[in-house]
């Protein structure tokens, strides 16, 4: 939609206002998505009130692809990009790969591009994420499963998965409520809360990690910086041999952790 350089103008100072700190390009953006000025009017309304970007554009700039995101979906940040580079630098050739918690399938994504998979899936507990991730997945044919970590994947992959990677939730629970509005009220809470420490769901997806990787396979999280030496014990303590590696230009931590010897289909 054209827009006046008043009219712009105008939307960079109450976007701003809101604390929006990239206003000028977040105006820009809403100019483009609008094909009306009652259209324009409609979104910056919801982004004054602190609706992501990402849900009323649709898409989310990632890693140099465009991802749909909607409404109740977790929107992947930029850091997480990182999570894929760490996955794709200890992925062997061909491997067999499985993204938890995937979300908007972002990560699966990248790493369809990056590695040439002999075989790809994905999986949520959320429902709306479900539903997202297999539309952005779709073209690429990657079944997108729904349901808590391990569970809801095929019983006979157990023991031979290459690469397991999850952006799992790791906020302390007590912490959510500080995270921006627009994260905190318009993101599904399963995506953020990860218990007291932030562990709680990187030390079960550890516990069954073992059984599902291939021995010398390799599962690949996010994670705080503060958390990384609690999370190599809990790694270590299951048998997993972990090791960190970060981003300092993201400001991101990723721990990969390989699984030794062993059939991995005890349990």
């Amino acid at each position: 939609m054209a827009s006046s350089t008043s009219d712009r103008s105008a939307l960079v100072r109450r976007l701003r206002a809101a604390g929006c700190v990239f206003a000028e390009d977040e105006a820009d953006l809403l100019v483009a998505a609008a094909d009306s000025p009652a259209a324009l009017a409609a979104l910056a309304d919801r982004r004054v009130a602190g609706e992501p970007l990402e849900h009323l554009l649709g898409w989310v700039e990632f890693g140099g692809l465009r991802v749909s995101v909607a409404p109740g979906v977790f929107v992947p940040r930029r850091r997480t990009a990182w999570l894929a580079t760490a996955a794709a630098a200890v992925a062997g050739p061909e491997p067999a790969v499985v993204e938890l918690c995937c979300g908007s399938g972002a990560v699966s994504l990248l790493l369809a591009g990056r590695l040439r998979p002999r075989w790809q899936a994905a999986a949520d507990v959320d429902p709306v994420a479900v539903g997202c991730a297999r539309r952005n997945l779709a073209g690429l044919g990657v079944p997108v499963y729904e349901g808590d970590l391990f569970d809801p994947l095929p019983v006979h992959w157990r023991g031979r998965l290459d690469l397991v990677v999850a952006n799992a939730p790791y906020v302390p629970t007590a912490a959510v409520e500080l995270m921006p509005p627009e994260a905190r009220l318009h993101e599904p809470t399963v995506a953020l809360d990860g218990g007291s420490d932030g562990l709680a769901v990187l030390r079960r997806l550890a516990g069954d990690a073992v059984r599902w990787l291939a021995p010398g396979g390799h599962l690949v999280v996010e994670v705080g910086g503060s958390q990384v030496d609690a999370l190599c014990a809990e790694l270590a303590g299951c048998g997993l041999v972990p090791t960190v590696t970060r981003s300092a230009e993201l400001d991101a931590t990723a721990v990969t952790a390989r699984r030794t010897g062993g059939s991995g289909t005890e349990g």
